[in-house]
């Protein structure tokens, strides 16, 4: 160093710290044997303030604003000198200038899955991660417990231990939330702030609040993201049997394009046919059902529609046709139709409606018709 450096340093009367960077917490001002003139003038900028280490000792901090280094504003480090008559000649002592502004977008996250118990679906292991923003709010135990004697100390110097601090607490964070698994999306909010509660006391042993926790992704293991969609495929699924024959439909439609795959398709057909009989001549046979020489169930007709004053009216049963019939809104010439008929016929034409007009109406109060 030359001799006009070293007088220069000696006789500086400006401290003052410019900072061109977006990641330093702190920085020591540097000068000669750390002597500072006597009335010199120390810049505090907003988001800064100054802090006077004197032999290892916090001494003063200075808040933002432009400071005359003498015994009115330094009474600490003036104590620490034991000068009793002011300053007279340059002093010693190291001047840290640290950074009191918001460093945000910060990364955390989980190297390795978190377990923890979720209330439906019991242990589970979940990944997250996101960002952070932080701030010094304690300037003399940041630099008492962090900084020491680094002349420049940087946030990437910092965040692996406050993201090891994170990931460490993130459990217990969750199981305070109480937030289930699948209710995690919807209160990333409310997580980050019981995070951040749990967080700040490991914090402020570092001079440091943890202003902002933002989670953007809770994740389970693939192995578990696959389970968990094919409950999700079920759910949307509904109904199981109506699914399966919606399936088998589809394999009926693409057999019929393959026809090599008809054969295949009408094996398995007959298959199933066979194996359903046999479950019928099975279930026939248990206890409270229908044995040999039962007859068979009677044949259920279709039911009619009838036109009414040139309007399709039903269907009906039989039993309601034939008291139609016998208060004459049927009459023999009333159009009638049922499911596998090709056009409307007269009433008189159907054999079992025509028996309803060969009938004696039947009197009120009198005898039935003779059989």
């Amino acid at each position: 160093m030359s001799i006009w450096d070293r007088l220069k340093k000696e006789l500086i009367d400006i401290v003052e710290f410019l900072d061109d960077s977006n990641n330093t917490l702190c920085f020591r001002f540097e000068r000669f044997q750390n002597e500072i003139k006597n009335g010199a003038k120390c810049i505090v900028r907003e988001g800064q303030v100054a802090v006077f280490v004197r032999e290892g000792a916090l001494a003063d901090v200075l808040p933002p604003g432009t400071h005359t280094l003498d015994t009115r504003n330094l009474p600490i480090l003036s104590t620490l000198l034991g000068w009793k008559y002011g300053f007279e000649s340059p002093f010693k002592a190291e001047i840290y200038f640290v950074s009191t502004r918001f460093f945000t977008n910060l990364k955390w996250g989980t190297m390795n899955p978190v377990m923890l118990r979720d209330p439906e679906f019991g242990p589970v292991r979940l990944r997250a991660f996101g960002t952070y923003a932080i701030k010094v709010n304690d300037p003399g135990t940041f630099i008492k417990n962090v900084v020491g004697t680094d002349s420049r100390f940087t946030t990437e110097e910092v965040t692996g231990q406050l993201r090891n601090l994170i990931v460490s607490n993130l459990a217990e964070a969750l199981g305070e939330a109480k937030i289930p698994m699948l209710d995690l999306a919807g209160n990333y909010s409310e997580l980050g702030g019981k995070i951040v509660k749990v967080m700040q006391p490991e914090f402020d042993k570092l001079g440091i609040e943890l202003s902002t926790m933002l989670v953007e992704n809770v994740s389970l293991p693939p192995e578990v993201e696959a389970a968990l969609d094919k409950r999700t495929s079920m759910g949307v699924i509904g109904d199981l049997n109506a699914y399966t024959k919606f399936q088998t439909a589809e394999a009926i439609r693409d057999a019929a394009k393959n026809p090599g795959a008809v054969g295949t398709f009408m094996g398995i057909g007959m298959g199933q046919m066979f194996a359903g009989q046999m479950a019928q001549q099975g279930t026939a046979s248990g206890p409270g059902m229908a044995g040999p020489g039962t007859p068979p169930p009677l044949q259920q007709t279709a039911p009619l529609f009838i036109a009414v004053s040139g309007q399709q009216t039903g269907p009906f049963e039989m039993g309601l046709v034939a008291s139609k019939v016998r208060s004459g809104e049927i009459q023999a010439t009333t159009l009638v139709w049922r499911q596998g008929m090709a056009a409307w016929t007269p009433a008189k034409d159907i054999p079992e409606i025509a028996n309803l007009f060969a009938a004696p109406p039947a009197v009120p109060g009198g005898p039935p018709p003779l059989s």
